[in-house]
C-alpha cells in the first residue's frame, strides 16, 4: 500500500470521530532528524492539524495528552529495533491510534506494533526520491492535501522527480571540496554546524551522528536565527564552522550568518543549496528539500574525513559494545 492509500485509509477510519487533529513523529538520533523537515512543513502549511517530533523516550516517558483518537503516529527506525521507538509504537498500538513505521529492514521487533509498515532506500546508490526524509515528508503532504487541501501539491511531487539528479549531481560538485575540508580539519578537536528552517535537521544529524558519535568530535548544532543571541560570541579564526545556506524562505538567517562569519571567522566551510542546483525545485516547495540535498551531500565530506583521520565511520566506544 502507498502513502495516498495508507492515508486514505486512515483518514477513512477517523471519519466518525472527527478525524486527523494531530500528527506525532517520534523517533531517535538520525531517523529524529529525518523528521524535521516533515515536522516543519505541517507547523508551515497546516493550519488545523497540529504537529509534533518528540525523541522517541521522551514520549514513551511524557506523552501528550493530546495524544488519542485524533491523532496519527509516525516512528522510525533504521534497523527496526530501536528500544525506545518500539516502545513508543506499542503506546500507540495500546492507545489505538493508527501507527505507521518507517524503516530499512521490514523483518523487525518494530513491525510487529505498527499499522503500516513503509520501507525506504537506503545505501550508495539509493534512489533519493524514496529515502526516509522523503518517505516521512510524503506522510505530511499526504495529511494535508487530504485534509485541508495543499495548492501546490503537484508542485512538490515535480520535486520529488527532480531531487534525484539534483542530490547525485551536487554530490560530485563537492568532491575535490570535501578532500580539502578534510586535511584541513582532521586535527580539530570541535566542528560547530549551522543552519536553519527545514534544513536544520541536516545540521542537527551531521553533528551528532557523524561528528559526535562517529569521528569523537565535539560538536554542537546552531540555528542560524539563534547565532546572534549567544553562540556567536565563541566565533574567532581558528574555530571550524559549517554552516548550511538553505534556499527558500529562511535563507536570509543564514546569510546575516554567513556574513558575519566571512568577517569575524577564517575557518568556514560554505554548502549553498541554491548553488548546488536546489533552485530547480519551484520556490513555493523548496523548502522542503533543503535536509535531503544537505544530507546526502555531507557523506562526501565524512569519507573524506574519516579517510584523513583514519578513524572509520563504523567506529564505536559505547553504542552496541556496553548496556546504556
Amino acid at each position: 500500500m502507498n502513502m495516498k492509500n495508507i492515508i486514505e485509509e486512515i483518514i477513512a477510519n477517523k471519519k466518525e470521530v472527527g478525524g486527523i487533529k494531530q500528527v506525532y513523529y517520534v523517533a531517535c538520533g538520525g531517523s529524529y532528524g529525518a523528521f524535521y523537515p516533515a515536522k516543519t512543513f505541517l507547523e508551515t502549511e497546516a493550519t488545523d492539524i497540529k504537529v509534533g517530533i518528540y525523541n522517541s523516550n521522551e514520549f514513551v516517558h511524557n506523552t501528550p495528552k493530546a495524544f488519542g483518537k485524533n491523532s496519527v503516529l509516525i516512528v522510525a527506525s533504521h534497523k527496526g529495533n530501536t528500544p525506545e521507538t518500539v516502545k513508543a509504537a506499542e503506546i500507540g498500538k495500546e492507545a489505538g491510534v493508527p501507527v505507521i513505521a518507517l524503516t530499512w529492514i521490514t523483518d523487525s521487533p518494530i513491525t510487529g506494533q505498527a499499522d503500516y509498515v513503509v520501507d525506504y532506500t537506503f545505501g550508495d546508490d539509493k534512489d533519493i526520491a524514496g529515502e526516509k526524509t522523503i518517505v516521512a515528508l510524503m506522510t505530511a503532504v499526504e495529511i494535508l492535501n487530504q485534509t485541508e487541501g495543499y495548492a501546490n501539491y503537484d508542485k512538490f511531487l515535480d520535486g520529488v522527480a527532480k531531487i534525484d539528479r539534483i542530490v547525485k549531481n551536487a554530490c560530485k560538485h563537492v568532491e575535490k571540496r570535501a578532500l580539502a575540508f578534510a586535511k584541513d580539519h582532521k586535527d580539530d578537536s570541535v566542528i560547530y554546524t549551522m543552519a536553519s528552517g527545514a534544513g536544520y535537521g541536516a545540521a542537527y544529524m551531521e553533528s551528532i551522528c557523524i561528528f559526535m558519535e562517529m569521528q569523537w568530535i565535539n560538536s554542537s548544532s546552531i540555528h542560524t536565527g539563534e547565532f546572534f543571541h549567544g553562540p556567536f560570541e565563541i566565533t574567532d579564526a581558528e574555530i571550524p564552522f559549517v554552516i548550511q545556506v538553505s534556499e527558500g524562505s529562511t535563507r536570509p538567517l543564514d546569510e546575516r550568518a554567513l556574513k558575519f562569519l566571512d568577517k569575524y571567522a577564517r575557518r568556514v566551510e560554505v554548502i549553498d543549496a541554491k548553488e548546488l542546483g536546489l533552485s530547480k525545485i519551484d520556490s513555493s516547495v523548496v523548502d522542503y528539500f533543503n535536509h535531503t540535498l544537505f544530507n546526502n551531500v555531507y557523506p562526501i565530506y565524512n569519507k573524506a574525513l574519516a579517510d584523513e583521520r583514519q578513524h572509520p565511520l563504523t567506529t564505536r566506544r559505547y553504542m552496541w559494545k556496553v548496556e546504556y
